[in-house]
């Protein structure tokens, strides 16, 4: 299936999204940080759909105004589908994607379907990993930032794999990892203390939707209970636990996208 780019304006910054055919609600595809909606490639061409980059990162805009927060993505979300002319999805979440979902809790009635992808906890218990919490503390973030190189970055993002660090992941994000996207990572993780994360989900419930839990269980930012507090939270979610993958699951085991499109088009 071929996949387009398209790019606009919207609230008087650039706007970069990916877009596919789509039979029906699309998935809509929200990515993790610091990556941008690169990162849904391979789904996009199985399933169609819409993979935005969100405010901050990959080529949309980058603005130092912009709501950097939780809320600020939900709110994103919702502009983005009046934007485009959509007005009920399949939505797709990883990582810090997750913030999409306040947009379902609000707006149940415009998601058909969920699937959660080792996505950052919007629950109670969840503490934040050592590498969040340095970039949530003021200079020591900003530090930490100003001295990532690509062999760092990469270092970094080893452990999040069970088998070799995709180079073109690397790439991508290395690619738009300029001030920008540093201040949005930090402004996102700053704006998040432990308490609001779980706030945030605190309406889970209302969200309907038949829902896919999809979690690597090698991931060593979100670990893998959270995947099963999801599903509880959501009342109606099915688990997938992937014990040999990471936080990119779909990496160590191509075979996740095929299952997730699976769900999808199970109308």
């Amino acid at each position: 299936m071929a996949v387009s780019e398209h790019s606009d304006e919207l609230d008087g910054q650039p706007l970069v999204w990916r877009a596919a055919p789509a039979a029906g609600a699309p998935p809509l595809y929200v990515h993790d940080v610091p990556t941008s909606g690169a990162a849904w490639a391979p789904f996009l061409a199985r399933t169609g759909g819409l993979a935005p980059d969100l405010p901050g990162f990959g080529r949309s805009g980058k603005g130092a105004h912009r709501d950097y927060s939780i809320d600020g993505i939900a709110a994103f979300v919702a502009r983005f589908l009046d934007h485009v002319g959509v007005d009920r999805v399949q939505l797709v979440v990883h990582g810090w994607g997750a913030a999409a979902l306040p947009f379902a809790i609000r707006h149940p009635e415009r998601v058909q379907r969920l699937v959660v992808v080792n996505a950052l906890p919007l629950l109670p218990g969840y503490r934040w990993h050592r590498l969040a919490r340095a970039w949530r503390t003021p200079v020591v973030g900003e530090l930490a930032m100003g001295a990532t190189s690509r062999w760092a970055l990469r270092r970094l993002l080893r452990p999040a794999f069970a088998g070799p660090v995709p180079e073109a992941l690397v790439d991508d994000i290395w690619r738009h990892f300029d001030q920008g996207t540093q201040r949005a990572t930090l402004r996102l993780h700053r704006a998040a203390p432990e308490a609001r994360l779980a706030a945030a989900g605190a309406g889970l419930a209302r969200v309907t939707a038949p829902a896919l839990i999809a979690w690597g269980a090698r991931d060593p930012f979100f670990p893998a209970r959270f995947g099963d507090a999801y599903a509880a939270a959501l009342g109606d979610g099915r688990v997938e636990r992937l014990p040999d993958a990471g936080h990119w699951p779909w990496h160590d085991r191509p075979d996740l996208v095929d299952r997730i499109a699976d769900f999808l088009s199970d109308r």
